[in-house]
């Protein structure tokens, strides 16, 4: 089983099934998945953006969140100040620098939907 380091934008195209999901729900199989600690905050964010567009929805779209955070994940904490060095260096939010800071460190695929993240990954 592979291990891979998963960001927010694929798990939420996943979980709240956006066009992406079946490319996403492929990139997830038979794979050990891990992420950092701010994957849930990201997430939950997501679920609040939907929720508050699509009010009637709000009860199903808690459910895929409560789902899709019941994954076998494995979120990691990261230093503060490893990633501000990184998001400098790379021109990155500190939020797309902890995933790709944690995929340095456990030297395996960073997957994710961000174009911008995607091409700093290589």
């Amino acid at each position: 089983m592979a291990a891979k380091v998963v960001d927010a934008s694929v798990l939420a195209a996943f979980a709240f099934g956006e066009p992406r999901s079946g490319e996403a729900a492929i990139l997830l199989a038979r794979a050990e998945l891990y992420s950092p600690e701010l994957l849930t905050y990201e997430l939950a964010n997501v679920a609040l953006r939907k929720s508050q567009h699509y009010p009637a929805q709000a009860r199903q779209i808690a459910g895929a969140l409560e789902a899709v955070l019941s994954l076998d994940i494995s979120l990691v904490p990261l230093a503060a100040t490893d990633l501000l060095a990184l998001a400098l260096e790379r021109k990155l939010s500190a939020y797309d620098a902890a995933y790709l800071l944690l995929a340095q460190r456990l030297n395996c695929q960073l997957v994710t939907f961000d174009q911008h993240l995607a091409r700093q990954s290589i």
